[in-house]
């Protein structure tokens, strides 16, 4: 059995990009897929990505934007823009869907790595991890030699040695004895400067971690946003990678 996953984070509604993703996936012969949550939020296709996702019946943990569009929670100190995307969605999903959000987990343990949105340390209180002093609180918690995350939408791989290095990656090798913290970019929304859906493929069997970068249709996506009346920044920044 093929043991090659493709490890997705961050789709926020982008239905254009999803697809494009999962297009991708099939022609790397990923035999497994995992979610790392907030599959809504932002973007104008909330229903249709989730739908998506749930028809992969992949393991999936919870984002913060799942947990609010799944929530009665009151905004106040939102973001205005994330705070205006995360009502939209609220009325695009039914009683189904958002029950389904609820009940997923914060954290989960697949094969042989960890897969979590935001942080292992607090993984319900969503901090961001940008640097090495952040990682080190959750290799802390780690209990596999690979941990997957997202949130940030910026791809970013922690090593913990003597002392955490952390850096941008493309491709590379899963050394025995290491830990590893690893940020898989994003699909629906990447903010590293580089507009194009990312998303990251494990390969167990020759033990690499390959970062893939895929160009797919902001044009319509932006379109999109802006017909169902979300704010036009949300579309602008798409074609930006911010």
């Amino acid at each position: 059995m093929k043991m090659k996953y493709a490890i997705i984070a961050d789709i926020h509604g982008n239905l254009e990009a999803l697809q494009v993703v999962l297009d991708d996936i099939q022609t790397q012969k990923c035999a497994h897929v995992v979610c790392l949550g907030d599959i809504v939020g932002y973007n104008a296709n909330p229903k249709e990505c989730l739908d998506l996702i749930r028809s992969l019946n992949c393991p999936c943990v919870k984002g913060n934007h799942d947990d609010y569009c799944s929530s009665e929670e009151d905004l106040a100190g939102f973001n205005p823009h994330a705070a205006e995307a995360v009502s939209w969605t609220r009325k695009h999903l039914n009683d189904n869907d958002r029950k389904w959000l609820r009940e997923l987990k914060y954290y989960r343990m697949v094969a042989n790595f960890t897969m979590v949105h935001a942080t292992l340390d607090g993984p319900q209180h969503w901090g961001y991890v940008f640097d090495k002093l952040e990682a080190a609180a959750s290799f802390t918690y780690q209990n596999t030699p690979v941990c997957f995350f997202g949130h940030t939408h910026v791809p970013l791989a922690f090593i913990r040695d003597s002392v955490v290095r952390g850096g941008t990656y493309s491709k590379f090798k899963v050394e025995p004895g290491r830990k590893y913290f690893l940020n898989v970019s994003a699909v629906g929304q990447p903010r590293d400067g580089n507009p194009k859906a990312g998303y990251v493929v494990y390969d167990m069997d020759e033990s690499s971690i390959e970062l893939r970068r895929l160009d797919y249709d902001i044009p319509k996506t932006q379109e999109k946003i802006l017909a169902a009346g979300l704010p036009r920044r949300l579309a602008e920044r798409l074609a930006f990678g911010k």
